[in-house]
This record gives C-alpha cells, sequence and structure tokens, in this order.
C-alpha cells in the first residue's frame, strides 16, 4: 500500500495549503471556474473539471460537465499510478465546497487504496452519481458513505 491517508478538503482550503511532494491531489472544480491556484511544490496533481450534479435519468446521454467514466476512470488510473509508487503519499481530494464531489471520490480513493480516509464521517453527503459510476469500476468494493448520525456522534464526542 503506497497511499497511506486520505483526505478531502474546500477548494478555499487547498488553496491556502504548502505544498508538500508526498501529497497528491485530485482537484475538481467547476468548468465555469478557473482552475485551483495549487502551490507548486504539489507534485502530482490531477485536475478534473464536472459539475455537482445527478442525472435525472441514468440512461440519458452525458450532458457537457457532467460526470462521466471516461473521468471515473482518470481517477482510477491516477489512484493506480501513486500506488505503484516507491514511496508512502497522501491523498488530499478538494472540490468548490468540500462536501459532496470530493467525498465521493475520497471513498472511491479508501476503498481503493485501503488507505484510511480522515473525517470519513462527514462524507455523508458524497454525490450519488459520481460515487455510483466510480464504484461502478468497482462493483465487488460496494462503497458505501456513513449516515448523518456518524458525524452528529462525532461532534457530540469532540465537545464532551
Amino acid at each position: 500500500m503506497t497511499i497511506d491517508h486520505v483526505f478531502f478538503t474546500s477548494r478555499k482550503l487547498a488553496e491556502s495549503l504548502e505544498g508538500n511532494p508526498y501529497m497528491a491531489v485530485i482537484s475538481i472544480t467547476d468548468p465555469t471556474t478557473p482552475e485551483a491556484r495549487l502551490d507548486p511544490l504539489f507534485r502530482h496533481v490531477l485536475r478534473l473539471s464536472f459539475f455537482d450534479a445527478v442525472p435525472a435519468d441514468e440512461f440519458q446521454p452525458p450532458l457537457p460537465g457532467q460526470f462521466d467514466r471516461a473521468t471515473a476512470r482518470r481517477i482510477d488510473d491516477f489512484v493506480r499510478e501513486l500506488q505503484a509508487a516507491p514511496f508512502a503519499m497522501s491523498v488530499m481530494v478538494h472540490c468548490e465546497y468540500g462536501v459532496s464531489r470530493s467525498a465521493a471520490v475520497a471513498l472511491f480513493v479508501e476503498a481503493v487504496s485501503g488507505a484510511p480516509l480522515e473525517a470519513r464521517e462527514f462524507t455523508y453527503e458524497a454525490n450519488p452519481w459520481v460515487l455510483a459510476t466510480l464504484n461502478a469500476l468497482y462493483p465487488e468494493l460496494n462503497i458505501e458513505p456513513p449516515t448523518p448520525d456518524a458525524a452528529h456522534e462525532r461532534r457530540k464526542l469532540l465537545r464532551a
């Protein structure tokens, strides 16, 4: 196992971080916004652009800017490359707000790599279309986001 930790966050936080050559980044932006301004010390970066949307009908052809199988394969290829690296690396996934798209991709990276996902209990709002499309690459993984109750429990523990 080369990937040793998985994180997900917002674009704002990702752009504020000091780069680290041992942290790969999956950078997700909207098609209508510019690329995230990431520190150049992040040497392993996959830049993607798709909307945080769920199609009304899974059988309709993909709309422009919608997450699709080709994008899912790009993520899978990137994760495989990281897994083959000769040194340990963490993966940070960001999207605009760090809630839906980044959570779905982080759940996938966790499942494929076996690396722990920090704050996993907060991935309950993972985009179901992104997650289902990624999960279709490895149906045996059965990637499930946690329920909102898990996040509430963690918040209670932090206050105690």
